[in-house]
């Protein structure tokens, strides 16, 4: 079991797989972490999570962090168009 198992991040900048923010999910996920909510994730970012087993919500409005994944929690988040089109 990962320190981070039964816990939720945020995780913003995850560009391509050879930028820090896709280690940090790659660490996280390998930690126990299930799920990443971004504003916007390219297509293969979003397969290589996909092989990790983390699912991924896109289209993540513009707030803090907090109220971003309180709002996921319960069950409020509404999300638009992903902010990435590559």
């Amino acid at each position: 079991m990962g320190f981070l198992e039964g816990k939720r991040a945020l995780i913003v900048g995850v560009a391509s797989p050879r930028s820090i923010a896709w280690g940090i999910a790659e660490a996280m996920h390998e930690q126990g972490a299930e799920l990443v909510i971004a504003g916007g994730m390219g297509r293969r970012a979003q397969q290589l999570f996909a092989q990790h087993g983390v699912d991924v919500v896109t289209g993540a409005p513009p707030e803090p962090p907090e109220t971003v994944v309180a709002a996921y929690l319960d069950g409020t988040l509404e999300v638009g168009a992903n902010a990435c089109d590559h």
